[in-house]
């Protein structure tokens, strides 16, 4: 990490990452629950909500899109990904080059890295090679760290979490996105784990809005940067409500319960 790197994506140090790369390692299914949300240029009008550091989306939503928000959103290259239609040992394709996303105007990169896969070798080598170029180009580094594989009994175990917010720091990223590890205590292991270094939390399938918001309270109690987080803000029929309880919490210091309230009045209509 470099500090000062991750500037152009976060706010006061912290991060609301809206993270909409799942059209492909998900496919159509996650558009579902809101089916207007097949159309890439509906998110990124969510992305222009204040609470948003950054859109993370994969190249070709980049291409497309991208540069009609250009001057209301902040883009977050997601490198790699694969699409749920592999069935082998985890694994992630390296999409586009460092070099590319910086001619579209990328601040920033994603990259998901497998520890514990039986290809972490290979995307350990592929994360050092997009990291130095992404330094070349003063971009950020995000690291998508899910331990995954073969060898892993419980991907969401403290020790596990842990494990993987170090291993974004040992290996140069400035943010590690990790999975909540059920607790505030597992949590502030894996912040600590980190170092310096900023650990956000992904936001994973939707719930309801008091059980998301207690659990962002709870890993910025921790001692958590904020959050990447795509279903649990695209899949509502009103993003900028949730967005809004989710501000108050990351930016605000607020409680639930102020969070709520103000999720609540945008909902009613004030």
């Amino acid at each position: 990490m470099i500090p000062g790197a991750d500037d152009a994506i976060t706010r006061d140090g912290k991060a609301l990452i809206l993270a909409y790369d799942h059209g492909l390692e998900h496919g159509p299914v996650d558009f579902e629950p809101v089916p207007e949300t097949t159309d890439p240029a509906t998110v990124f009008d969510v992305g222009t909500h204040d609470a948003v550091t950054a859109v993370a989306v994969q190249k070709g939503v980049a291409e497309a899109y991208y540069p009609s928000y250009e001057d209301d959103v902040t883009l977050l290259a997601k490198l790699n990904g694969t699409s749920n239609l592999w069935m082998g040992e985890p694994d992630s394709a390296v999409n586009w080059s460092v070099d590319y996303a910086a001619e579209l105007g990328a601040d920033a990169i994603g990259f998901t890295l497998y520890g514990g896969s039986n290809h972490e070798v290979e995307m350990a080598e592929e994360f050092r090679r997009a990291q130095e170029t992404a330094r070349e180009h003063d971009m950020g580094v995000v690291m998508w760290s899910y331990p995954r594989g073969q060898g892993m009994k419980d991907d969401t175990s403290p020790g596990t979490i842990a494990y993987a917010s170090r291993l974004g720091l040992e290996l140069g990223a400035d943010i590690a996105k990790v999975k909540y590890p059920g607790s505030a205590d597992a949590m502030t292991w894996a912040v600590q784990s980190a170092g310096d270094m900023k650990v956000v939390m992904s936001g994973g399938s939707k719930t309801s809005d008091e059980a998301f918001l207690s659990t962002v309270r709870e890993a910025m109690d921790a001692g958590a940067n904020g959050l990447a987080v795509g279903r649990n803000v695209f899949q509502r029929e009103n993003p900028d409500a949730i967005l809004d309880g989710l501000e108050a919490v990351i930016f605000d210091d607020a409680s639930v319960e102020e969070a709520l309230s103000a999720t609540a009045g945008l909902e009613a209509g004030d």
